[in-house]
């Protein structure tokens, strides 16, 4: 099962060579738009181009001296590139202009394994939707019995809050795809807003509107945010699948495997410890939407305490969101759902979920809404507390056409098809 996980394509974005390797197309794409703007000879950039590269075990060492790691990768770049050439690298950028820049790229590139992720989980939602259009089962309130629903209808209410979790992501994605390549306080002091607009070109990126040193972190608070908002989404059917599968509930379980175990002393158990697990890392998701939003108040026009935070809390979240979204693929694919179980829960206490429904049957009959109220209660009570029928108890009041009215499921679900047309594009 984990072997699916694309969790080493997405680590491998956050890497150091990477990350350095970003570093890199930000450079040679502001010298391929000085070229282009004819500032630069088009040697330049085909040289640099041909012997730009770095080490990271040599940007290490220098990283020990400059104690600044941007400094410690030009440096080694332009060891490669040698003495002619390297005066034209990072010329007129400040450091955020490459690191804001490259980790706008990060995040596109690790958007797109999201939304990758996110779109087959949607597909396989909606299927398992559509199949269980009709499997009746109980809806419930404050974890108690209400009235008969679907099994499709749940899925199609986590269906509908996936689309939105992925409609508010790519709104949050589209904004942080912004680069900067603006100077120390972003006023284009030895570069020119022409050649930031064209870089960004280059890159596939947005120019930023404007920036300070920085770009503001308000954006990237929001994107951390709605990272999250997808982990509440799974965590929300994670805890109904829980519930469903409870002990005395009976109505899902996860799938398990051959040779599976469920508890080291009680052979019968078979727990539900990949929706636990997915409920647990939604913890960590929101937690990281505090460090981002700490982030947006920086000193002035920058200092570097966000920096430090990202390096965390950026990995762990787009890691995290597609190991959940992976794992929770896995937990819908081999999902059982007990159909039996279901319709059997529907029927408890003769049927006392019907309550509603003979309600307004007797409200017919010249009776107040509250003087029903008082019957329909009374009798589902006494089945309820002592493991009666209330159907049976209800014979005191409804002749058999009126009771088989009332305690027919059809007329809960005659606008389920009307629902589910709404998600059939």
């Amino acid at each position: 099962m984990i072997e699916r996980y694309s969790r080493e394509e997405m680590s491998k974005i956050w890497d150091l060579n990477s990350k350095f390797s970003y570093y890199l197309e930000v450079e040679l794409a502001v010298i391929k738009a000085r070229v282009e703007a004819g500032e630069f000879e088009r040697e330049v950039y085909e040289n640099i181009k041909k012997t730009a590269k770095f080490d990271l075990k040599r940007i290490d060492e220098i990283e020990k001296i400059t104690r600044h790691d941007v400094i410690a990768f030009l440096e080694n770049v332009n060891e490669n590139v040698g003495r002619k050439y390297s005066p034209y690298i990072h010329r007129g950028l400040t450091s955020s202009d490459v690191i804001d820049t490259a980790f706008a790229l990060q995040i596109r590139d690790a958007s797109k394994i999201i939304n990758n992720d996110l779109d087959k989980l949607i597909e396989l939602v909606k299927t398992l939707a559509f199949k269980h259009k009709n499997t009746v089962c109980l809806g419930r309130s404050h974890g108690m019995a209400a009235e008969i629903i679907t099994f499709g209808f749940k899925l199609l209410n986590l269906l509908d809050m996936l689309q939105r979790a992925q409609k508010r992501f790519n709104y949050a994605l589209n904004d942080i795809l912004e680069g900067q390549i603006s100077g120390p306080c972003g006023t284009y002091t030895n570069i020119s807003p022409e050649i930031e607009a064209k870089t960004c070109e280059i890159l596939g990126l947005k120019s930023a509107k404007i920036s300070t040193q920085i770009i503001a972190r308000d954006r990237h608070a929001f994107y951390i945010q709605a990272i999250s908002l997808i982990g509440c989404v799974i965590e929300n059917f994670a805890i109904e699948i829980r519930h469903l599968g409870r002990f005395e509930v009976g109505e899902v379980e996860e799938g398990f495997s051959k040779g599976q175990k469920g508890s080291s002393a009680m052979p019968h158990k078979k727990n539900p410890v990949s929706c636990e697990n997915l409920s647990g890392l939604a913890r960590i998701l929101r937690s990281n939407t505090i460090s981002a939003s700490e982030n947006i108040a920086l000193w002035h026009e920058r200092d570097i305490s966000h920096s430090s935070v990202e390096r965390v809390i950026f990995p762990d979240s787009t890691i995290l969101i597609d190991y959940m979204l992976n794992r929770f693929y896995d937990v819908l694919e081999n999902l059982v759902i007990k159909k039996e179980n279901m319709i059997q829960n529907t029927k408890k206490y003769g049927g006392i979920i019907y309550s509603q429904s003979c309600l307004l049957k007797l409200t017919q009959f010249n009776m107040t809404r509250e003087e029903a109220y008082k019957i329909v209660q009374k009798e589902a009570l006494d089945a309820y507390n002592n493991n009666g029928n209330f159907k049976e108890n209800m014979k005191k009041y409804l002749n058999d056409k009126d009771l088989e009215d009332c305690f027919s499921e059809e007329k809960y679900l005659k606008n389920i098809d009307n629902i589910f047309t709404r998600f059939e594009q």
